[in-house]
């Protein structure tokens, strides 16, 4: 059993890579073998519309980027694995744009132009998402950005497999909010909130790899 751990945050010890760490702890107790990947080593583009992944006589693609770049071998690394835990903080009030273009070319070429129903990949691909954002609940509520979460985790249903997400608000942003333009956010705030929700988000991150992995297990 494998799973993959995706981080789309150009930070590799940030909110984001430590709750994927911790959920990559998760999976592992249930007999995972595990492996982090940083999006922002790699040099690549988005989705380019070559169409290679529908056309006729090229079944191999189905399911396979037929892009050559440095994502490419990572593509298959996760399209081999049996579970992809993706974690990405919001800019803009959206995940990465790397991981907007890792998700274009890992899905596109799942999505059916055919009969069979949305997705053309027949294997199976659990996954989780987790996103880290400094908006506060009441904040993501107004946002509109629920939306779109709901629009990824119909996305990653292409994957054939159960979707799970986490949700993380309020995250500490800076180590010293001195040294940053940021008067408009209550840092004593900010710094509670890491002392006390930011390791029960770690938890559930934990939770949430266990059980992607667990449902790999065979039931007694």
């Amino acid at each position: 059993m494998l799973v993959i751990g995706i981080n789309g945050s150009p930070r590799k010890h940030g909110n984001t890579a430590t709750l994927l760490e911790k959920a990559l702890e998760g999976a592992e107790v249930a007999g995972a073998k595990t492996k982090l990947i940083h999006l922002y080593k790699y040099t690549y583009q988005g989705c380019i519309s070559c169409f290679a992944c529908k056309k006729k006589g090229k079944e191999k693609y189905v399911g396979r980027c037929a892009m050559k770049d440095e994502l490419t071998h990572v593509l298959h690394t996760v399209m081999e694995a049996d579970a992809v835990i993706l974690g990405s903080p919001v800019y803009m009030n959206n995940i990465t744009g790397m991981m907007q273009s890792f998700l274009e070319r890992l899905l596109f070429p799942c999505v059916s132009y055919g009969t069979q129903g949305p997705s053309q990949y027949t294997g199976q691909i659990h996954a989780g998402m987790i996103y880290t954002m400094n908006m506060t609940e009441k904040q993501l509520a107004a946002s509109g950005f629920e939306s779109m979460i709901r629009t990824q985790d119909a996305t990653l249903q292409l994957l054939n497999g159960k979707v799970e997400k986490l949700i993380c608000t309020d995250t500490y942003q800076f180590r010293n909010y001195n040294k940053y333009e940021a008067g408009g956010i209550d840092e004593p705030h900010k710094a509670q909130v890491r002392l006390h929700q930011f390791p029960v988000d770690c938890e559930k991150a934990y939770e949430l790899g266990l059980e992607l992995a667990a449902a790999f297990l065979p039931v007694e």
